[in-house]
């Protein structure tokens, strides 16, 4: 990759493969999840992503590319790494480090959609700028939720 546009692209493509593997993985930390409301929320989130998927299907129309991923070592790493957790944890412990590890997951997609649209802005896709701020948008009330859950009934001590 030698310019901006090209850079964009290939950022899409990484996240792209990053949210069609989350709709594989999620399932998994909902059943994991002793807390209810802690399955709720990831199911929640399942569907967030689905929806997230068109919406980023629509950003490459809207550049004209056709939507395809990119294998995203980030994404994998953390999906490894919730994997282990739903392995060895239990108890509260299980649905603390769930949330934490739920949380690396959208401070990594808060940063890659963060760059994504300021790179659309700077290369005029307009619609795509648009609809990255949407996802962005998604990602950070995720996050927001999650932290609310964390403080108020999982991060308690036992």
């Amino acid at each position: 990759m030698k310019t901006l546009a090209e850079a964009f692209h290939h950022t899409l493509q990484d996240i792209y493969y990053a949210e069609t593997a989350l709709t594989k993985a999620l399932p998994k930390v909902a059943a994991a999840a002793g807390n209810a409301d802690l399955k709720k929320a990831v199911m929640h989130h399942l569907e967030e992503t689905k929806q997230q998927i068109v919406l980023l299907k629509k950003v490459f129309a809207a550049i004209g590319e056709k939507p395809e991923g990119v294998k995203c070592d980030a994404i994998e790493g953390l999906i490894k790494e919730t994997e282990g957790i739903i392995k060895e944890a239990s108890g509260a412990a299980l649905d603390a480090m769930l949330i934490g590890a739920a949380q690396a997951v959208e401070h990594y997609e808060i940063a890659r959609y963060g760059t994504l649209r300021e790179w659309a802005k700077v290369l005029g896709h307009t619609e795509a700028h648009d609809l990255l701020s949407q996802i962005l948008d998604m990602e950070k009330a995720a996050n927001a939720k999650l932290t609310s859950m964390a403080v108020e009934s999982v991060n308690l001590k036992k």
